[in-house]
């Protein structure tokens, strides 16, 4: 039997509905770990069927983490409910493999809204619950992309808007760390999840991995490990940084 490490802790993951995805590996591992768990996402039937398949306790909402006093609402009846958030996993993002010359207006919008504007709101709406309780962790999805300037599916408004959620980060932890409040973003490489599946052919999944010196994609799995440690107490004095989880993709 391992150690739970979030033993009577409550997280609130965003955009964590989807079956294969990195919010919802996250969740269950956090849930294996003791913590009962808020699944936010645009789909309140796939929130709450996610929700169930943790176990008993969890909770499934729909939330659009781009309306901030929709996000505001979400948060609050959570504190309600709970009486307190302990962790909040800023998951919920969205991609497009455009060029340049291709971004129009709405690309930009939609890009930049989920990732970052998404982020920077939910994390507004548990910040002063977490400065009043003195103790928080906030956990930020950024992306390879942003420090490599583009990746495999991403294009520059998706590198743009990972690259400022970087910035936001560290702001932000500058800013909580007197209130024990800790912010760390994860940077994962090529990982295999529903948003790259069907996309890749054999050429492309050659090339990909020979890039990588671990020589293969990673799992959501191995995204989510980074996350607990990062949620934990175990991580007690990491706080602005940008954890790579891409299997030695990006060495610097």
């Amino acid at each position: 039997m391992t150690t739970a490490l979030l033993d009577g802790k409550y997280a609130v993951i965003t955009g964590a509905a989807s079956k294969r995805g990195l919010g919802l590996a996250t969740a269950r591992l956090f849930a294996q770990h003791g913590a009962t768990v808020a699944i936010l996402d645009l789909d309140e039937g796939a929130a709450k069927e996610a929700a169930a398949s943790l176990g008993e306790n969890h909770v499934g909402m729909a939330c659009n983490v781009t309306d901030q006093e929709g996000v505001r609402q979400v948060m609050e009846a959570l504190i309600q409910r709970w009486g307190r958030i302990d962790i909040l996993v800023n998951n919920a993002g969205i991609t497009q493999p455009l060029k340049i010359m291709d971004i129009g207006p709405k690309n930009y919008d939609d890009v930049l809204d989920v990732n970052l504007r998404g982020t920077l709101y939910c994390s507004q709406a548990v910040i002063p619950h977490m400065r009043e309780n003195k103790s928080g962790k906030i956990v930020n999805m950024s992306s390879v992309s942003a420090q490599r300037g583009g990746g495999i599916f991403g294009g520059p408004h998706y590198s743009a808007a990972k690259a400022g959620v970087l910035g936001l980060t560290k702001a932000m932890a500058r800013e909580l760390a007197p209130d024990n409040v800790r912010v760390n973003a994860i940077c994962p490489g090529f990982i295999a999840t529903d948003i790259t599946a069907g996309k890749l052919t054999d050429e492309m999944r050659v090339t990909i991995n020979a890039g990588i010196p671990m020589g293969r994609p990673g799992t959501a799995d191995e995204v989510a490990g980074c996350a607990l440690f990062l949620a934990s107490d175990i991580s007690s004095y990491v706080t602005g940084s940008e954890v790579d989880v891409n299997g030695g993709s990006l060495i610097h």
